[in-house]
């Protein structure tokens, strides 16, 4: 069963069963919103990036987004750039976390999406994050990005570590920036 979450909720993220889940996969799906022009409807591709930055405390230790697939310690992992999105309704990019291998120092893992071209999410629709169970596929947490804002990033979901577990915290925080380098003040305020 999933969740949908709203705007700072968090859940656990243990399986019913009361044990504690070892992969997850945060997927990002969008599609361009359509616009009305002097000659009918017609979309602009949007290039919708999904980064994961992995932190120590307040310091960030590595990133995971399309020009570096796999972080250092081997633990987390994009599937590959989407440039265009909308492509049907499942994840359109993804980022595999191996929870058992993640380092013990890193205690956060932030997952942030970005307009690479520059758009604002106005003319992004149908635009979702979600938390599936690698080992079986099952949904556990679904953020909509919904509101169609004048920004063009956002902060969208943390995994952190919540004693011998992890907890997932949506954020939905909007901020502005083309890359997660440009996004880390933001980021910094969710820590």
């Amino acid at each position: 069963m999933s969740v949908n979450l709203s705007k700072g909720q968090a859940i656990s993220l243990e399986k019913n069963d009361g044990a504690t889940l070892t992969a997850v996969r945060m997927g990002l799906g969008w599609q361009a919103a359509k616009r009305r022009g002097l000659f009918g409807s017609r979309t602009r591709e949007v290039d919708l990036d999904a980064s994961a930055v992995l932190f120590a405390g307040q310091e960030p230790q590595d990133v995971v987004f399309f020009r570096h697939l796999v972080s250092d310690d081997g633990s987390v992992r994009h599937t590959g750039d989407n440039l265009v999105g909308g492509v049907g309704q499942g994840d359109d990019e993804a980022i595999l976390v191996d929870l058992q291998r993640v380092p013990a120092h890193i205690d956060q893992i932030v997952f942030t999406v970005n307009s690479f071209t520059g758009q604002t999410f106005q003319e992004v629709q149908n635009a979702f994050c979600r938390l599936v169970d690698e080992t079986n596929g099952q949904e556990l947490a679904r953020y909509t990005l919904a509101g169609g804002g004048d920004y063009t990033a956002q902060i969208m979901a943390k995994v952190h570590r919540a004693g011998s577990g992890w907890t997932m915290t949506a954020l939905g925080a909007p901020a502005n920036g083309r890359t997660f380098q440009d996004l880390m003040p933001a980021i910094r305020r969710h820590l």
